[in-house]
């Protein structure tokens, strides 16, 4: 008798109808327990509101939001007064253990990032002569300009280290500039490098950039806000690093701050150039300085993206510079007050339309098909790519054991996913439970699923390599069995990606069961070999520069979810089987990276990760043994690399810990 099967939309209906069943057996009985907390702490409440203690304690109350009160008017009252509530909270140890974190914090970050020079590196930088003295010309379009923001910042371009530039201003004013016109008299008296054109009316800020291009004579141009600071090497480290490399683009990290350069807000401390991370945002803003030559050849700025002409103009010069070059240094000081973009985005709301209107022209001009939707923090967007057909997904899913968690990784992948052109092929090593056999009976009623038998011992690189050999699709998903799909267009958010000609691996935004990151993509070096980026970050946090919840180029993901085109998994001989269970998927993509690809994370495919639940902790001398060996393995391959560090991480930041603090 032959056995009864299914077709496939017969048992993906079937497994998405278990699947909402025991997802809303399990939610009805969160919702009693919270019933029964609630209840307890209500009634805990009403004592607590009714007791003699509370009635007598009144006044201290009153007294205490009085203080409080006046305190807010004070910053030092306010620090005092959140000392002292830290203080009476945590203890005596643990404020002082604060208050040294705290001073220590502020020590290292000035002595790092927002030192002064010396008086000695400041001459040795004036007297150092470059093979190639460039000269840099200063575009500062002014506009309406606060006479105590204009001098500081005609301060900062005078006092540079480096002698060979020249500032254009362009004044598109629409009220009395005499003031202006005598403060920029009073330096050029010295200074023969500054000049100044009163345009004959305001044509934007993208026409009056313009105009200060027309007045440079520079090799290369540098754009400055008329209230921003320059440190005074900035140019110095430019020019630099030009010499170094021939770059035609050169940007620097930078700093925002408020009424002080001392009172610093935070740090952009940016990757090396990630064309997927700047399709997500403008993280290379400020300092920014390029050859002459590009600006000319892409036609200056453009008036239709006034608002974010910077990056408009930051895509269109990218796209053709000959290399782009990241000086991981604080050059560029942010000024933050109420009507700047720096404050607020809402203040100058036009300026997100016009970053989409750039966006949406870059990928015209890239060749890339897709719609621009704004992402889920303010200012940042979403690409989201044409698909080309519907190839065919083979996922991989290596299995011992464990029926519960790949029973809900299988009806979650069955019940959920929108995306209809896939296969799973379970691979099965070594398992006992009659269960587990039970289960792959069922599995295998479906013409979606089969069941293969790796009958060696346990070796992800090869469990999963083994499995390939049974894959027919044109992309090739690796998956845990612990898993749990969270997004339906999870493989659609991949594959948008994997589609493209430059990438070679994408990777998931994976969660705990509490619903704290547990996968934001691979940081090359933390601990000594590679860390998760921000690991343990409440799921709806930004994180560090937003970078939790934007689509960005990293040097690896985990391939506990981990899609890649079947012809870079073959061009690179799939996972390396001498990294028996750790860094296998880092050790995967540097060699992806080798070959010329990029690896992309998306946040928008999302994962419950039920992490080592099925293989178990690092807890014998037998495996810790393994994992030293798998260490030194990467280290000795990959050394170089780890000296030079991640090129989408920087170099200011810790490689101690994943929460991406300063060193």
């Amino acid at each position: 008798m032959e056995k009864e099967t299914k077709t496939s939309a017969e048992y993906s209906l079937e497994q998405s109808l278990q699947y909402y069943r025991e997802k809303y057996k399990q939610l009805q009985e969160e919702n009693v327990e919270l019933t029964y907390t609630c209840a307890r702490y209500r009634k805990q409440c009403e004592e607590m509101l009714c007791s003699t203690s509370w009635r007598v304690t009144r006044p201290l109350r009153a007294i205490k939001t009085a203080v409080y009160k006046i305190a807010r008017s004070n910053r030092v009252l306010l620090l005092m007064w959140r000392g002292l509530s830290y203080l009476k909270n945590q203890g005596v140890v643990s404020f002082f253990k604060k208050l040294w974190t705290v001073v220590a914090g502020e020590r290292s970050s000035h002595s790092e990032l927002g030192k002064k020079l010396t008086k000695k590196q400041l001459e040795e930088q004036r007297a150092r002569r470059f093979e190639k003295q460039i000269c840099i010309s200063i575009l500062v379009p002014l506009y309406n300009t606060d006479i105590a923001f204009l001098r500081e910042m005609l301060d900062s371009v005078v006092r540079q280290t480096y002698p060979n530039w020249q500032l254009c201003l362009a004044d598109g004013s629409d009220r009395d500039q005499a003031e202006i016109e005598a403060v920029v008299a009073q330096y050029q008296k010295d200074n023969q490098r500054i000049l100044y054109r009163v345009l004959e009316e305001n044509r934007g800020i993208s026409e009056n950039t313009n105009a200060c291009a027309q007045m440079a004579t520079g090799d290369f141009l540098a754009l400055l806000d008329h209230d921003d600071i320059l440190a005074p090497n900035a140019l110095f480290e430019i020019v630099s690093a030009y010499n170094e490399t021939g770059a035609q683009f050169i940007y620097t990290d930078e700093a925002m701050f408020e009424r002080r350069i001392t009172r610093i807000l935070g740090y952009n401390l940016k990757s090396d150039y990630a064309p997927d991370t700047l399709r997500s945002y403008n993280y290379i803003c400020h300092l920014s300085c390029f050859d002459k030559r590009l600006f000319e050849q892409v036609g200056g700025f453009r008036s239709k993206c006034d608002g974010s002409q910077d990056y408009d103009l930051v895509l269109r010069i990218t796209e053709i510079a000959n290399h782009v070059y990241h000086i991981p240094k604080v050059l560029y000081y942010w000024r933050s007050h109420p009507l700047s973009v720096a404050s607020d985005i809402s203040a100058k709301p036009y300026c997100l339309a016009a970053a989409r209107t750039a966006l949406a022209d870059h990928l015209a001009r890239v060749g890339l098909e897709g719609t621009v939707e704004d992402s889920t923090v303010l200012s940042t967007y979403k690409i989201r790519y044409a698909l080309k057909g519907t190839p065919l997904i083979s996922i991989l899913i290596p299995n011992c054991d464990h029926v519960e968690d790949l029973r809900l990784c299988v009806n979650s992948i069955l019940g959920l996913s929108t995306y209809e052109n896939y296969e799973i092929i379970v691979i099965e090593n070594n398992s006992i439970d009659p269960e587990t056999f039970r289960y792959y009976a069922q599995l295998e009623k479906s013409d979606r699923v089969q069941v293969v038998y790796w009958k060696d011992t346990f070796n992800y690189s090869a469990i999963n390599n083994f499995g390939f050999q049974y894959a027919k699709g044109e992309y090739i998903l690796l998956l845990n069995n612990d898993m749990e799909v969270i997004s339906p267009d999870w493989m659609q958010e991949m594959l948008m990606f994997a589609q493209r000609d430059d990438v070679g691996a994408v990777g998931a935004k994976l969660y705990y069961p509490d619903d704290t990151v547990q996968h934001a993509g691979v940081i090359l070096g933390i601990g000594g070999v590679a860390g998760h980026a921000l690991k343990g970050s409440r799921r709806d946090e930004p994180g560090f520069m937003t970078r939790l919840q934007i689509a960005q180029d990293l040097s690896a993901v985990t391939a506990a979810c981990m899609m890649i085109p079947r012809r870079v998994y073959q061009q690179v001989h799939g996972l390396d089987e001498g990294f028996e269970v750790a860094f296998n998927d880092v050790d995967l993509c540097m060699r992806i990276r080798q070959a010329g690809y990029l690896i992309v994370f998306t946040p928008y495919a999302e994962l419950y990760h039920y992490e080592s639940k099925s293989r178990g902790y690092e807890d014998t001398k037998e495996k810790q043994m393994r994992f030293s060996g798998e260490v030194k393995r990467f280290t000795d391959r990959w050394q170089k690399q780890l000296d030079a560090g991640d090129p989408y991480y920087n170099s200011n930041l810790t490689l101690k810990r994943e929460d991406f603090s300063l060193r």
